[in-house]
């Protein structure tokens, strides 16, 4: 498997994914919803699993590399809400966003035949970042939610029931995050002697984090706000694009941050 087939993979994928948004909007497409979305999930793992093989080595290198993951977890989650709270538009906003990430690495693939550097040799690597993008694509789908619900504010204040869609994906979202970050501790303890230093990757990862936080308790405090609640669930995931891929076009991470390759 070699990334000249990708495109090929990711059309079928995505069409798949189309083809499941599209059903799930029918009185009776769940079964064809589900199915589509799930045979597109298939594709997509067949080409990361080549690709894995073929560079012998986890494809979590480079960012290109990171957005196969990305572009695998947002369907995944649409799938997992929609199966969960049958919200017939949450597989057309997972797939969309997903399809952008897609036609980014076709684009500007990213994706490298080398041989990892020692630091990332770590068995914690792999664990880190996997669930770090599953995080990521769970909080991506709680965003959708969350600028759909701003969308149709004029309509009606956002209800109860889809809200509480929000709270559930930025629940899992957060457990997620969190357990990235401690993989990503142990690794660092073992790549370069300790826990956190406050790199530059790690100052914002530390505010994405906190900034999750304080949504959840302000909807545990505040559960009557319901438009502000979405609006700091907005700015967070603002800090969590930041986080991933901002950062490294930073002044203060250039030439000082462990976490440039």
């Amino acid at each position: 498997m070699n990334w000249t087939m990708f495109p090929y993979f990711a059309s079928a994928a995505g069409l798949c994914w189309c083809l499941g948004a599209g059903f799930a909007f029918g009185t009776k497409g769940v079964r064809r919803a589900t199915g589509f979305t799930a045979a597109g999930l298939c594709v997509f793992a067949v080409f990361i699993a080549g690709l894995w093989i073929a560079l012998e080595r986890p494809p979590l290198r480079t960012m290109g590399e990171t957005r196969l993951w990305y572009s695998f977890f947002l369907p995944a989650a649409g799938l997992a809400s929609y199966v969960t709270w049958r919200y017939k538009w949450i597989l057309s906003f997972t797939a969309a966003l997903s399809l952008v990430f897609v036609c980014i690495n076709v684009l500007k693939p990213e994706i490298h035949d080398r041989t990892l550097m020692p630091a990332l040799q770590s068995p914690w690597f792999a664990p880190h970042v996997i669930v770090y993008m599953l995080a990521y694509a769970i909080l991506g789908a709680a965003t959708a939610t969350a600028v759909y619900l701003l969308v149709r504010r004029n309509r009606r204040e956002p209800d109860a029931g889809m809200m509480s869609m929000c709270d559930n994906l930025a629940y899992v979202g957060m457990s997620f995050m969190t357990v990235g970050m401690l993989f990503g501790a142990l690794w660092a303890k073992e790549a370069w002697g300790h826990y956190w230093s406050w790199d530059p990757k790690e100052t914002w990862a530390a505010a994405t984090w906190t900034a999750y936080l304080i949504y959840i308790h302000f909807r545990k405090h505040r559960p009557s706000r319901r438009i502000a609640a979405l609006g700091i669930l907005a700015v967070s995931f603002l800090l969590l694009q930041i986080c991933w891929y901002g950062v490294n076009y930073l002044p203060a991470a250039k030439g000082r941050s462990v976490h440039v390759y």
